[in-house]
């Protein structure tokens, strides 16, 4: 069952390079080279040594990047459920729309008039995400997930710093959120304030210890990252705004409930939404991302500048906004992905976006389900769009879920989170998405249950994969602390 994903090995460019070899020359080199060069790189910006790249023909880059690309392990090429973060299939008509000459050939400085398209899109996705969130104000500026959480909670801090309540200087954050929630808060000046949970929700008891004078805002994942909906979402929102704090919502799990479930129907005042998984934009390694905010129409003044408009037909870009927090990003975001996602949502509509969320809570269950049997369940025994199985029945062979995960890559495929949430000991995260079919996820499945059975029998086999890749352990805390990012000749 195991592929050979891999086995060839492919030298570097430089150990390729092969001196006086060239793939393009930009002059002909005679008397008047310089003075050629002197019109395009002035000599005061040119280096004074080699630049010690390699030396190839374009065929021989050309192949290096193709047998590099062939290593990828993908949506495009293989199943990827790496939970919360939603990696799913990418239409391509999205790629084709956003490449659309009119949308390249454009410069965010033009006039507003010779800008009224892409302004058109732009406040037409506003006004769809509120709707789809029941929360009107809405920015496309913050860049990733992350930065929207950040953004709301700058909105949080100027909401509370107008209404002269300075001692709100808590976030109350639960044990099943996103890890990035109490960097965000600590970034903004608030004190993140840990909220344990109770069966894998919220423990209302241990929340209400915590609520006070202090709380700012509950950032609040849901469904959480567990792959629970929190079903006393509503009492929670409550309790947090009788003590006259704001609810925030992580919307990185959006996916699981759009178009079914309007998070200000339960008491959400601000979210951000991921542009990058929830509307099909691509995205890894960090980004390309776009993590849009809504907030409720009370807040939408602390909103970044510049705000988009419309008056009799004519869309344009509003900056007299004395409450807003400022600019968060140069210009208006992401356009390339704010394209992106306006195709997807245009091209299902409402019901289409209904099948999507129904289609990955589906998935999830069934997966969870055919695994269920062979690993712990620690947590439910239904969940959301995802799903946290535990690895510790393994982990007594010997076998852990981080060898679990690299001998996943010896089968061809990408592992799952690992390790997060952290009250889950041998957590793997798994979210198979809406865009796989019934075929893939039983493969994998398969490929789960035997890695399981080996584990048990000859769990050498699992400790000391992956087999068919290039390389196999790396010491990962070393490259984490001391990279190298540069060939040594450069």
């Amino acid at each position: 069952m195991a592929s050979d994903f891999g086995k060839a090995d492919v030298p570097t460019l430089f150990e390729e390079s092969v001196e006086g070899r060239v793939g393009v020359s930009l002059f002909e080199e005679d008397e008047n080279t310089d003075s050629l060069l002197e019109n395009v790189v002035p000599q005061c910006f040119r280096r004074s040594l080699p630049l010690g790249l390699p030396e190839l023909s374009e065929l021989q880059v050309m192949r290096h990047f193709i047998r590099l690309s062939n290593r990828t392990l993908g949506v495009d090429t293989t199943f990827y459920p790496l939970g919360s973060c939603t990696m799913k299939y990418n239409p391509k008509v999205n790629e084709l729309t956003a490449a659309d000459e009119r949308f390249l050939y454009t410069h965010p400085f033009q006039p507003q008039r010779t800008l009224q398209g892409i302004l058109k899109i732009c406040f037409e996705l506003c006004q769809w995400l509120g709707e789809l969130t029941g929360l009107r104000g809405v920015s496309l500026q913050p860049a990733a997930g992350a930065h929207g959480e950040f953004t709301a909670l700058l909105i949080a801090k100027a909401y509370f710093r107008e209404r002269g309540e300075s001692q709100r200087t808590q976030v109350l954050v639960p044990d099943t959120a996103h890890g990035t929630n109490p960097a965000s808060a600590a970034r903004c000046g608030f004190v993140p304030v840990a909220i344990k949970s109770k069966n894998g929700k919220v423990d209302l008891d241990e929340l209400q210890r915590h609520i006070g004078e202090k709380t700012a805002c509950l950032m609040i994942t849901n469904p959480n990252t567990l792959g629970l909906f929190e079903d006393a979402i509503c009492e929670i929102s409550h309790r947090v705004h009788e003590a006259g704090g704001l609810v925030y919502l992580d919307g990185a799990n959006f996916n699981a409930m759009v178009g079914r479930v309007r998070p200000s129907d339960f008491g959400a005042d601000l979210m951000h939404i991921n542009l990058h998984k929830t509307f099909s934009v691509p995205h890894g390694s960090g980004g390309p991302g776009a993590g849009p905010i809504c907030v409720r129409e009370e807040l939408a003044k602390y909103l970044p500048v510049p705000i988009l408009s419309c008056r009799d037909g004519f869309y344009y870009l509003e900056y007299d906004r004395p409450h807003s927090v400022g600019r968060v990003r140069s210009f208006l975001g992401n356009i390339p992905n704010v394209v992106r996602a306006y195709t997807y949502i245009a091209q299902l509509g409402y019901e289409g976006l209904c099948e999507v969320s129904g289609f990955a809570v589906l998935h999830a269950n069934y997966l969870l389900h055919l695994l269920s049997s062979s690993f712990d369940v620690p947590y439910g025994a239904r969940c959301m769009h995802e799903f946290v199985i535990d690895g510790s029945r393994q982990k007594k062979f010997g076998v852990k879920a981080l060898d679990i995960a690299k001998k996943l890559l010896d089968y061809g495929y990408h592992p799952p989170t690992t390790y997060f949430p952290l009250i889950v000991p041998e957590a793997l995260m798994v979210e198979p998405t809406e865009t796989e079919n019934k075929e893939t996820l039983e493969s994998f499945a398969n490929a789960m249950i035997e890695i399981s059975n080996i584990a048990e029998t000859h769990p050498e086999e699992i400790t000391d994969a992956p087999r068919t890749t290039p390389v196999s352990r790396l010491d990962e805390l070393s490259a984490a602390r001391n990279p190298v990012v540069v060939w040594p000749n450069v």
